[in-house]
């Protein structure tokens, strides 16, 4: 599931299950969804991500790009050494911030890669 939730301080994108080819359809009515907003301010919870494939590695990246141009830094939480790994291989670990304090509700904190 892709929910998004906005509020006057920006925009919160959770990700539960997998975000992968199967999940196409929704990814893309979801940044639909989002791309009418105008403001910037994006954070991307990863905690409940069971798995990310390149789909879904390309589906993030259009989602930080749109908040960058809207001048945002956007802050990625909760994803594990797995995705970053991926991410960084994707060249989007130096285009978002990444919340190495954020401690998911299943009680483990994100370590950042060096």
């Amino acid at each position: 599931m892709i929910d998004v939730v906005t509020s006057t301080g920006g925009l919160l994108v959770t990700i539960t299950g997998d975000l992968d080819l199967a999940r196409r359809d929704e990814a893309d009515a979801a940044l639909r969804r989002i791309a009418l907003r105008e403001r910037p301010n994006l954070t991307v919870d990863l905690c409940g991500m069971t798995f990310m494939d390149s789909t879904g590695a390309a589906w993030l990246t259009a989602l930080v790009e749109h908040d960058r141009g809207l001048g945002g830094r956007p802050v990625l939480r909760g994803a594990g050494p797995r995705d970053l790994f991926v991410l960084e291989v994707c060249g989007l670990l130096d285009r978002v911030e990444v919340d190495t304090t954020h401690r998911c509700s299943r009680g483990h904190r994100v370590h950042a890669t060096a």
